[in-house]
């Protein structure tokens, strides 16, 4: 079940917390990894992991020219490209009435427009073999708000428009385009709060914890199997009934 083999994964944002156990889960079911950060070292160190079956490629997501690079060189690696994960994403936290137009403009650079560009890129292949699947990682405050984060809350909510116009405009060719939104996550991000807060979000969430990268990635090789063929244009929601939509 959830057979991978000699698929070939797209995943950006691969060297974060749940970057990483996506890749791991893929490669688990047989893909073949494409892996983009803007580390050199960190992506070495987990294609190190993969051997043959996995590449590399930094990239910075804000350039345009970089994101057809990495369309470009991943196509050339496998041959093909089966499989979109855009996962990356960052945050600029303020008030709204604090907010940097430099803040705004980051955020939605590399959580929307960035995953657009680069799914646009790769799409065109998609369309030509008659088969694919996009999966777009968003997060439960794209649909419930967070003061404090407009600019990312705007960026996640802004997916699921992407998700749903992009499903009917390809579900005829053989493409999925589905969504996972997160709550929250337990990553090297979340570590670094407190007790005292993390105890705070818990009691926010009904199943009394954290949800973990390997909850979000089993998700991702649910929604790139054939068996999930026949879902496209929805958004899996992830958060421990912290949010039920």
């Amino acid at each position: 079940m959830f057979d991978l083999n000699g698929k070939v994964v797209l995943i950006t944002g691969a060297t974060g917390g749940i970057g990483k156990s996506i890749a791991r889960k893929m490669r688990e079911k047989g893909g073949k990894l494409i892996l983009s950060g803007t580390r050199q070292d960190v992506l070495n160190n987990i294609v190190s992991e993969f051997g043959n079956e996995a590449k590399g490629i930094v990239t910075d997501l804000n350039d345009k020219d970089d994101i057809i690079s990495l369309a470009d060189e991943a196509e050339k690696c496998f041959g093909q490209i089966d499989v979109l994960i855009n996962n990356a994403g960052v945050t600029a936290d303020n008030l709204f009435m604090r907010m940097k137009d430099e803040d705004w403009e980051k955020v939605i650079n590399i959580n929307l427009t960035a995953a657009m560009r680069l799914t646009r890129q790769v799409i065109r292949g998609m369309i030509k073999k008659r088969f694919g699947r996009v999966i777009f990682i968003s997060s439960v405050v794209g649909y419930t708000g967070n003061s404090g984060q407009t600019n990312y809350s705007a960026s996640k909510s802004a997916l699921v428009g992407l998700t749903k116009s992009l499903a009917l405009e390809v579900a005829s060719r053989g493409i999925t385009c589905n969504l996972i939104a997160p709550g929250f996550i337990s990553t090297p991000m979340t570590d670094k709060l407190s007790d005292d807060q993390k105890n705070n979000i818990v009691k926010n969430i009904p199943v009394n914890r954290l949800g973990m990268p390997d909850d979000i990635s089993n998700a991702c090789v649910y929604l790139a199997s054939d068996e999930a063929s026949f879902i496209t244009g929805s958004t899996l929601h992830i958060n421990g009934g912290m949010s039920m939509v």
